[in-house]
């Protein structure tokens, strides 16, 4: 079954210390974010319990407008209460060491997003024999980040071109990804760029998300001349 495609050109993912060293809420840095061209938002709390969560998935619910994708990283539990809480959560992203996708799929339902982490062609290839369930790869890490303490090595721009070109997937690239990478990850065949530190740690969210929103948009209008 095809699921409604979603926009995940400026893809941000949070990071809720990264938003509280900087006096924000995880709700309030998006709102920004979103004001500033951000297309789509993951919410990613790797150490919250199941409650605080939710709780988090549906402040940040309330600030979004339609049309952004709302994703729940991980914690396929907390997707189905935010969604049976009335929530538009939008689908579920997971890593290698998480759900299999067929195991997801099952319990999300053939209208929901699914995304997939995948760092070498071995899981390149196996999500797209995944293909009936999984909509889309993300694939990282771009550069050495620290935001996430199991990030695989970076791959740079050579490593991200070699894997986009061949997955049999929609890609988004992640992992310390600046705004200047953007031409170089939509000439890659890139659908889009998850970026965590850049809004979530910077001084302006908004301006942040302008410059990522810019830079993307600048580069597709360039190919359309």
């Amino acid at each position: 079954m095809t699921r409604t495609p979603v926009d995940l050109s400026v893809y941000l993912v949070t990071d809720a210390a990264q938003c509280a060293a900087r006096g924000r809420s995880v709700a309030e840095t998006v709102a920004l974010a979103v004001a500033g061209g951000v297309t789509a938002v993951q919410v990613r709390e790797k150490y919250a319990a199941g409650r605080e969560f939710l709780r988090t998935v549906l402040e940040v619910e309330a600030v979004l407008p339609e049309g952004v994708a709302l994703i729940v990283n991980d914690r396929v539990d907390v997707f189905l209460a935010a969604r049976a809480a009335g929530a538009r959560v939008t689908g579920v992203h997971v890593g290698q060491s998480d759900l299999p996708p067929a195991a997801v799929r099952e319990l999300i339902g053939e209208h929901t997003v699914l995304g997939l982490s995948a760092a070498t062609p071995g899981q390149l290839r196996a999500a797209a024999e995944d293909a009936a369930r999984v909509d889309h790869v993300g694939i990282g890490a771009l550069h050495t980040t620290r935001t996430k303490a199991d990030a695989p090595a970076a791959l740079g721009h050579a490593g991200f071109t070699r894997l986009a070109r061949i997955s049999a997937l929609p890609a988004v690239a992640i992992g310390g990804v600046t705004p200047a990478d953007l031409p170089v990850l939509r000439a890659a065949g890139a659908v889009g760029a998850a970026v965590v530190s850049g809004i979530c740690a910077a001084e302006d969210p908004l301006a942040s998300a302008r410059a990522y929103s810019g830079a993307w948009n600048h580069e597709r209008e360039e190919s359309r001349a």
